[in-house]
């Protein structure tokens, strides 16, 4: 008992759980399908009990007229010792038999039948009832084969008795009942399927409101843009409460977002001013370190190369941050027609002293795009550098420029041990740092590559030279007949599988 209570409650949830899970408009629909089902099958359990039993008095009263009538009709004639029953002489049988397909016996003393209600009609019934049997004692014989039976006993003028036997079938009377209930049944399930019809009608309606809301706030979520308007529904109910929490929650998301960009406008403005500020004090104390080092001698003069290493990475940083913020600040320099070959080894020259034992490879084949040089070299230059600082002593680093078609591209790879996945996906934020400098540097020379590659609208792809690793790098840049200034899209930057590309020494 207690195993089947346990079951019959995980059936409930079980069932309880699928329901939550169908969508609400048939939940409604069906809801109200079930209501109209439970209502309409008391209504008909109601009418069909009321009918069968109207239908089955009326039955019986008709049963009690037409014997009663019969009883009184009926008279014998006697001849001599004997007693005949003429009975056409003062009713017609046929006529209360044939419309029910009625069986009518007129039985004198013994059980002699006297008369049926005609010749044909007896012989059909002699094959189903028994010829000759006593009349109150056998009237369960028509009872099992489906009649309705009334027995009236006759008393002759001459004292004698006899017997009336009336049966009609029951099967006018199931098959009226039979009929109704399939009547009842076929307006129960019409009217639950209607109802069901109706109910997702009205929901569909009902729910018209929320979808136009979905739609906006999907318009919303497309656009970002929380200022758009919010369908207002006519009557004033819970969704149009809805509707208005829904205006009053954006205009306040709105508003937080205008003081968050307003914010970091001002911060990015702020980075860009101070750094570029710093430049000039910095410039300053660099070229005053450097003549000191040169005229000091011993530790003071190793103090002094100490502080002029820590002044350059100091000015290394503070370029980087003014070339992020002015990114960030939309502030770029117009773009001009620039070859991506020889920036690419102008930026090459300056690694002579930054190399540690890696071979580098250029192939400058002509690539022109509207960019800014600049910004262009230091792209190059973070590039060669995260090549060379990041492999181990021995790797090939190879850095091409070509046309792919119309699109420019820039590619540097090497044949290093590749970066790690769980790295590959945030290498390009900005101060992640690794590799095997350890961590070294300040973290945003990929983080540079990519807000100048967007600044030009270039795509930046990272992907594996093959299966024993190897990084590269390639950005691909618009053409310069399609190029219009600087590049306002969103930054691409995928990973993928790239394939081996052979070395080519430099032809410059």
């Amino acid at each position: 008992m207690a195993s089947l209570g346990s079951y019959i409650r995980s059936a409930a949830r079980a069932t309880f759980s699928a329901y939550r899970t169908v969508p609400i408009r048939w939940r409604l629909a069906g809801g109200s399908a079930v209501l109209t089902f439970v209502i309409l099958a008391a209504f008909a359990s109601v009418v069909d009990l009321l009918t069968a039993r109207q239908v089955t008095n009326q039955f019986n009263a008709q049963m009690k007229s037409a014997t009663e009538e019969l009883q009184l009709g009926l008279r014998p004639t006697p001849t001599g010792n004997a007693r005949v029953l003429n009975c056409a002489a003062h009713i017609h049988l046929g006529d209360f038999a044939q419309p029910d397909q009625a069986q009518i016996r007129v039985f004198g003393d013994g059980g002699r039948v006297l008369c049926t209600q005609d010749e044909k009609l007896a012989a059909a019934a002699a094959q189903r009832l028994p010829p000759v049997f006593a009349p109150p004692e056998e009237r369960g014989t028509f009872a099992e084969l489906g009649y309705r039976v009334e027995v009236r006993h006759i008393t002759w003028s001459d004292g004698g008795d006899g017997w009336l036997v009336y049966a009609r079938p029951l099967s006018n009377i199931t098959t009226t009942i039979a009929q109704l209930r399939v009547f009842l049944l076929l307006g129960v399930l019409g009217g639950t399927v209607m109802a069901l019809l109706a109910g997702l009608a009205n929901a569909q309606r009902a729910m018209r409101p929320i979808r136009q809301l979905t739609v906006a706030a999907r318009e919303i979520e497309r656009t970002r843009d929380p200022s758009r308007h919010v369908p207002h529904p006519e009557a004033d109910d819970e969704i149009a409460e809805l509707a208005r929490t829904l205006e009053g929650m954006l205009a306040a998301l709105d508003a937080a977002r205008s003081e968050t960009e307003a914010a970091l406008s001002r911060q990015r403005e702020f980075v860009a001013d101070a750094s570029h500020e710093l430049r000039t004090p910095l410039t300053s104390v660099l070229a005053n370190l450097e003549l000191l080092a040169d005229e000091l001698s011993g530790d003071q003069e190793e103090s002094a190369r100490s502080a002029l290493r820590s002044t350059r990475r100091m000015r290394a940083l503070v370029t980087d941050l003014l070339l992020l913020a002015r990114a960030d600040a939309k502030h770029q320099q117009p773009a001009r027609p620039t070859d991506l070959a020889a920036v690419m080894v102008d930026a090459a020259a300056e690694l002579g002293a930054v190399a540690d034992g890696q071979e580098l490879t250029l192939d400058p084949q002509p690539a022109v795009i509207l960019g800014r040089p600049d910004d262009l070299h230091r792209l190059i230059l973070n590039l060669l550098e995260n090549a060379i600082r990041h492999t181990p002593a021995g790797t090939h680093v190879l850095a091409r420029t070509f046309v792919d078609g119309d699109v420019p591209t820039l590619v540097v790879q090497d044949d290093g041990p590749g970066i790690p996945p769980e790295l590959q996906r945030r290498v390009f934020d900005r101060f992640v740092r690794g590799g095997r400098d350890g961590g070294r540097g300040t973290g945003l020379g990929l983080a540079i590559v990519r807000a100048v590659a967007h600044s030009h609208g270039a795509t930046v792809e990272l992907g594996t030279l093959d299966a024993a690793g190897g990084t590269r790098f390639a950005i691909r840049f618009r053409s310069p007949r399609t190029a219009d200034g600087d590049g306002d899209g969103d930054p691409q930057t995928s990973t993928t599988t790239g394939s081996t590309i052979g070395r080519r020494r430099s032809r410059s």
